[in-house]
């Protein structure tokens, strides 16, 4: 069930969107650098990686920020109310995404404002990419487009 322009903004911080989780697995890596041709060792070499930073291969860290996007849509919040995605802002990637990790969404509305049309405002939202270990691996503002309920 959607949320329209209204409902985000009778939302309060404390209030969270939870999405479900979902599991880092290799082909999700392997997809992703066919996709955008980053093949890094650190990514796709599991030699190299082993004696890299973080002792093994290790997911893209843009791909753990369009989880982001993909997570929250299966909320249910997003989905006939968004518009479009208006920029992504002081986006932070704190841990590694490991294979065999199982990642969710939380999300917190952090400001809105009705556009000057007045048929759709702007929600900010705080989302926390989080492990099942409770580790937030990444963290950043995005802003959406979000029209009034009909």
């Amino acid at each position: 069930m959607p949320l329209w322009f209204e409902d985000f903004e009778a939302m309060g911080e404390d209030d969270e969107l939870v999405s479900p989780g979902r599991t880092v697995t290799e082909a999700d890596v392997v997809s992703f650098a066919a996709t955008t041709g980053d093949y890094n060792p650190m990514h796709t070499d599991a030699v190299a990686a082993a004696d890299g930073r973080f002792g093994e291969r290790v997911a893209h860290g843009v791909l753990g920020l369009s989880w982001c996007l993909g997570l929250s849509s299966r909320t249910g919040a997003f989905e006939g109310s968004a518009l479009a995605l208006l920029g992504i802002e002081n986006w932070e990637f704190q841990a590694p995404l490991r294979f065999g990790d199982t990642v969710h969404t939380r999300a917190r509305v952090m400001g809105t404002r009705m556009t000057g049309r007045g048929d759709a405002g702007v929600v900010r939202v705080r989302y926390d990419l989080v492990t099942q270990d409770g580790v937030v691996a990444q963290t950043g503002l995005m802003s959406y487009l979000i029209r009034n309920r009909p």
